[in-house]
């Protein structure tokens, strides 16, 4: 039997042999400098008085065990969390609304998709989707399938998808791996991009591009725009 170091190399030369060869320099992200994924999310629970949250993939409640919030509710399907279920089965009969939720389930550009289309349908009015690992720093960060240990997969390309569209307002804030943030508002910096399959963009698109791409803010503009 393989290890997953084994198999991390194994999908790294299938990655680079039949996906992208690339290996220019990588984009310097400073994340030490800047604010965590839970200190972001309390803060906009405490200054919009949001009450319900909801964490889409827990691992081992590294960010789930410091929120505060008086009702939340984490999905995953190995650990972590309150709920044992994939983030599909649980949508599926879903029955509560949420001020808040959080993605950080499989990193895979499908999944993400789905899991923002699902919880769109399950956000309060004036509520706010966040999602994990949206600025992956190299090629390889991003490669599908996951070739080494860091690891942000393919989250951006939903973010460059939904910067598309007109009735939602999407970003990317500069912390903790990029946080994206999905508002159910009209689009008030729409990317105009003629392309027809999302998944079939490439790193160094996001390397030339990611600036335009993204819709990059720092964390006080995030805390302003919320509600603004």
């Amino acid at each position: 039997m393989i290890s997953i170091r084994q198999k991390y190399k194994i999908n790294y030369l299938f990655n680079i042999i039949f996906k992208e060869f690339f290996f220019k320099k990588k984009i310097l992200f400073e994340w030490d400098n800047l604010p965590k994924r839970y200190e972001i999310i309390n803060t906009i629970i405490q200054n919009y008085k949001f009450k319900k949250y909801l964490e889409i993939g827990c691992f081992k409640d590294d960010n789930f065990s410091k929120i505060n919030a008086e009702y939340k509710i984490g999905v995953d399907p190995v650990s972590g969390g309150n709920i044992r279920k994939t983030s599909d089965e649980y949508f599926e009969n879903c029955e509560d609304f949420f001020d808040l939720i959080f993605i950080d389930g499989l990193h895979h550009y499908e999944q993400v998709k789905k899991d923002i289309n699902n919880s769109l349908k399950f956000l309060k009015k004036g509520g706010v989707i966040l999602l994990h690992d949206c600025l992956p720093s190299s090629a390889r960060d991003q490669m599908i399938p996951r070739s080494h240990e860091k690891w942000n997969g393919d989250v951006w390309k939903t973010i460059v998808e939904f910067r598309t569209k007109k009735n939602l307002d999407t970003y990317v804030c500069l912390a903790d791996q990029g946080l994206g943030v999905v508002i159910k508002r009209a689009n008030r910096n729409t990317l105009l991009l003629n392309i027809k399959n999302f998944k079939k963009l490439k790193f160094s698109d996001y390397y030339k591009n990611y600036r335009e791409y993204m819709n990059i803010i720092n964390y006080d503009q995030l805390i302003e725009t919320i509600n603004k």
